[in-house]
């Protein structure tokens, strides 16, 4: 099993970290009159779930608070599912490219509940 030190080596980061890339690059498309409302919800909910995960993993000595930015993580994941499903349905974005994305995403939910479910498998 390998020792994991840093939170950008966490499985779950990285995947949150590709999503929010991938988010950021398909919303450079969107109409400019979205860029204040559903470009910038998008962007912020999709990046906030990997710098989420980073402040829990930085907390992880404390289980709660651990436990707590996990929690947020999972909401902001989430969150970008609405705001996905907001772009399929305005037309911004292609059915294959939300099905994958909401897929994406439904694995990070995951990968977030079991670290919720087990929190001290990460604890220091």
């Amino acid at each position: 099993m390998r020792i994991i030190k840093r939170h950008d080596e966490l499985r779950v980061y990285e995947k949150s970290f590709e999503g929010g890339m991938e988010i950021f690059h398909i919303t450079k498309n969107f109409p400019k009159e979205e860029v204040y409302s559903l470009t910038d919800q998008i962007r912020r909910s999709s990046r906030s779930v990997s710098a989420n995960i980073a402040e829990a993993w930085r907390k992880r000595r404390y289980p709660k608070a651990f436990v707590a930015k996990l929690s947020d993580s999972e909401s902001e994941a989430a969150e970008t599912q609405v705001w996905l499903e907001y772009s399929l349905a305005c037309g911004y974005i292609e059915k294959e490219e939300y099905k994958n994305l909401n897929k994406k995403y439904n694995q990070i939910i995951g990968m977030i509940v079991n670290m919720i479910k087990n929190p001290e498998k990460w604890k220091l």
